[in-house]
């Protein structure tokens, strides 16, 4: 059995890693997820690559339940290029998620690629297509199992062998869609379509299939479609579900240059008492508090969930900070319409 320890909070943070990590056991693989996901959007769904139509490359770092200490740590990069000519876009997702002290974690790296689909002379279409190589790895000299563990801590050698290998590579494939129109947007993602496994000593299990859907609609707008926003005052959702567990993201998002301000609840209420892997979730209910800063091409967002499940007096909630910058680019041949999402 693998454990944590940490001084004087040893006991208690023992109690917590035993649990979380059953729960974690029992759910098989689950995708990292960022409360910023529009800050993320090649993350989000493949058909966001090139959607600003100009050069982004966009960083995000998350820290789950500090408190605990550094249990669950999310970085990500993403690069993105749109070919006017082909009306088409291109992306390089890399992330890394890391959970313990053991570094036990996932790295990808994918190249994506989406279309812009003109319908009518209001509405678009987006398909998209995401290529991803994967790794499962784990430090086995950061661990610490039982017969290490002792009355002042921890020490000495272990009985446990390592696996032969540390590292489980493979390759995954998503696709997703995205229609838009000059106020709402809506899309679907499918992702882990390869079933790409993970674990150690020889257990190979598939991770799940994630189905992902999202949308909103700007309920207040102020300016032109080709000229800068001023004002904007929009609604949004993001659903998930992968294996047993599902989760909704309910938000509302003020942005008034150069600040944008954001409120989430991330839920199913309806859930509550009814379905015994709800209650299991480690996302769990929370609510998410999210300010933004744009300046010229930068936006810089902070944004922290506040746990209301049982796990509120443990975790520390979550802290995350994102950061994209847009590159200028010379004036297109013919007018672009923009996703009309929010950016954080």
């Amino acid at each position: 059995m693998l454990v944590y320890a940490n001084s004087g909070l040893f006991v208690k943070r023992l109690a917590i890693i035993i649990g979380i990590i059953s729960i974690f056991v029992g759910a098989k693989g689950q995708d990292p997820q960022f409360t910023q996901f529009y800050a993320n959007p090649l993350y989000l769904a493949p058909s966001f690559a090139g959607a600003t139509q100009q050069d982004r490359i966009s960083a995000a770092y998350r820290n789950q339940w500090p408190e605990i200490g550094n249990v669950f740590v999310t970085y990500s990069f993403a690069y993105d290029h749109y070919f006017e000519n082909f009306n088409s876009g291109v992306g390089v997702l890399l992330m890394r998620d890391v959970a313990g002290s053991g570094d036990m974690g996932l790295l990808n790296a994918g190249l994506q690629y989406s279309y812009d689909i003109k319908v009518t002379k209001v509405f678009h279409l987006r398909p998209g297509i995401h290529f991803n190589y994967t790794q499962m790895g784990i430090n086995y000299a950061k661990l610490i199992w039982n017969d290490q563990l002792t009355s002042g801590g921890s020490g000495g050698s272990t009985i446990e062998q390592s696996p032969s290998d540390p590292f489980k590579p493979d390759v995954d494939f998503s696709a997703s869609l995205l229609g838009y129109s000059d106020r709402a947007w809506f899309g679907f993602s499918i992702d882990h379509l390869l079933r790409p496994s993970y674990g150690f000593y020889n257990n190979e299990v598939p991770w799940d299939i994630k189905y992902s859907v999202f949308g909103g609609y700007q309920v207040v707008k102020r300016g032109h479609l080709l000229n800068p926003i001023d004002e904007t005052l929009s609604t949004a959702f993001h659903f998930r579900h992968q294996g047993q567990f599902t989760q909704l993201d309910l938000g509302l998002y003020w942005y008034k240059a150069p600040l944008m301000l954001g409120f989430w609840y991330r839920g199913i209420p309806f859930l509550k008492g009814k379905d015994p892997n709800y209650a299991k979730d480690p996302r769990g209910d929370a609510i998410a508090f999210l300010v933004g800063y744009k300046m010229d091409q930068l936006r810089v967002g902070y944004s922290y969930d506040f746990t209301i499940s049982n796990l509120v007096s443990s975790t520390g909630g979550a802290h995350e900070i994102s950061i994209t910058y847009e590159f200028k680019t010379t004036r297109k041949k013919k007018a672009a319409r923009m996703i009309p999402c929010p950016e954080f």
